[in-house]
């Protein structure tokens, strides 16, 4: 059994395309029937259909009447909710910048069903084109088309295909077109808790042109949001956070079994906030330090790429299991570098743990107090950092930028 895991044999093209085209007809099934039991727009529950993707609209519904500030109000927001939805929906928060305000608008401009639907059909074509274009493989679709995260992002209406799209393409694009990289990650700030590990890695690595065009763009969005929604929005953004970090983080709201970190899986099983907010910090502060390490070493463009990914949702106390949508891209570029060099023992294994993992680790963490979203995490972070030690060790360099020479990659 260890020599099956250790090898991961068992992982191999043609089970991967039977379990994604079983997986594929199990969710069409489930979403079929979650249609077919509906209510309007509530589900057989009582729940807006795409849950998640009701507070965007309904802060969107605020913007369009001129009361961009209010969405940011949780009780005014949620006023707007129940209006839409009725009296015993519960609050479906907004958690974003101002600026994904414009994203909310022009969804609720279409009839709520036509926007749901809209959404995810404007933001899936995006991620399986980055996953395709860093693994061009037959499979690599369909594989990405039915990891489970996809499923539950759909399901819950969230922006995980997005997330991914965004974080995939300026890792994509890092060295060949760094200033739309940067472009692409200043975008990515509408996801403030995946973005703290990035600057840090940009600077270490000196791609002053991908920094510079990340602060840009962040600043544009500032303005254009300042200009578009009055000054008053940013105090009322930063009331939102306090309530997001009260409510949300510190206060669990959504259950600790459904939020992946390693602060959610201390919470649940009764860690103190401080103790566990210091065991995050500390686990955040060794994967900045190693990836620092990496990038700055010999290993592959891929296993860096993989790494950053990774950090980025390991070192957050704020992680849900749709966002493990992010770890698409990492797991190509891990697939794509076992391809070149073969795949180091247990990393077969890491790569399907991380893949499967989201489908069913709320049900298990509530069930069982185990972790396994955070888990799969710790273990795929793992794998990707014995392999860019092995390289590092064998000099491997197949691209200037990635070199150790900070001249090299600021040009």
């Amino acid at each position: 059994m260890l020599e099956t895991i250790r090898t991961g044999d068992f992982v191999n093209a043609a089970r991967i395309r039977r379990i994604a085209l079983i997986l594929g007809s199990l969710y069409l099934a489930a979403i079929a029937l979650l249609l077919a039991t509906a209510d309007g727009a509530l589900d057989y529950a009582g729940r807006p259909l795409g849950t998640d993707f009701s507070g965007v609209y309904a802060a969107g519904q605020l913007v369009l009447e001129g009361e961009a500030a209010s969405a940011l109000d949780p009780a005014v927001h949620l006023a707007k909710q129940q209006q839409r939805f009725g009296d015993e929906v519960p609050l479906y928060g907004w958690h974003y910048p101002p600026f994904f305000l414009f994203i909310a608008a022009a969804v609720a401009v279409l009839p709520y069903a036509a926007a749901y639907i809209a959404w995810q059909a404007a933001t899936l074509p995006a991620y399986l084109h980055v996953v395709s274009k860093i693994f061009p493989e037959r499979g690599a679709l369909l594989a990405a088309a039915a990891f489970p995260a996809a499923f539950i992002n759909i399901t819950h209406g969230q922006n995980g295909f997005l997330t991914a799209a965004l974080f995939g393409g300026a890792m994509i694009l890092l060295d060949r077109r760094p200033l739309l990289a940067g472009v692409l990650i200043g975008l990515l700030a509408y996801k403030p808790q995946f973005g703290f590990l990035i600057p840090v890695v940009l600077i270490a690595t000196a791609r002053w042109r991908v920094f510079a065009a990340a602060a840009a763009t962040v600043a544009a969005l500032v303005l254009a949001s300042t200009l578009a929604f009055g000054a008053e929005i940013w105090p009322a953004f930063l009331d939102n956070m306090r309530f997001t970090n009260s409510a949300i983080v510190e206060g669990g709201g959504p259950g600790w079994a459904k939020m992946q970190s390693l602060y959610a899986a201390l919470r649940a099983v009764g860690v103190g906030l401080d103790l566990a907010f210091a065991a995050q910090g500390a686990l955040a502060l060794a994967v900045a330090a190693a990836l620092i390490t990496i990038w700055r070493s010999h290993a592959a463009p891929e296993t860096k790429k993989a790494a950053l990914i990774v950090g980025s949702l390991l070192s957050t106390p704020y992680l849900l299991d749709y966002d493990f949508l992010a770890l698409a891209p990492a797991i190509a570029f891990i697939a794509a570098a076992g391809r070149k060099s073969d795949f180091l023992p247990y990393e077969k294994a890491a790569l399907a743990f991380a893949a499967l993992a989201p489908l069913a680790a709320r049900q298990i963490a509530m069930a069982a107090f185990i972790p396994i979203g955070f888990l799969s995490l710790a273990a795929f972070a793992a794998v990707i950092f014995a392999r860019a030690r092995a390289e590092a060790a064998l000099g491997a360099i197949t691209d200037l930028p990635d070199s150790v020479a900070p001249a090299a990659a600021s040009s």
